[in-house]
């Protein structure tokens, strides 16, 4: 699974993307948000926003959404603007 990361996310946890060959125990975006927020700050607080973007293989999803070790997914700070 291709883990990627954009704009301020990856600013605040210096990495733009990681590569996973084991997901044990992860079935859902919730379970990997869970997992990367585990690691601790800035992972937690980066992670936390519930405004935060979600996408799975390019397609905006929600907590629930089923993943696999093939799929792409991608964490998007909230949008602001107006």
């Amino acid at each position: 699974m291709n883990i990627l990361f954009f704009a301020s996310l990856r600013e605040q946890l210096d990495t733009e993307k990681e590569h996973w060959t084991d997901m044990q125990g992860i079935n859902t975006t919730k379970d990997l948000l869970g997992k990367l927020q585990m690691r601790g700050e800035p992972w937690l607080s980066a992670l936390s926003n519930p405004q935060l973007i979600i996408s799975v293989n390019q397609e905006v999803s929600g907590y629930d959404t089923q993943i696999s070790l093939g799929d792409e997914v991608a964490f998007f700070p909230p949008v602001t603007g107006g």
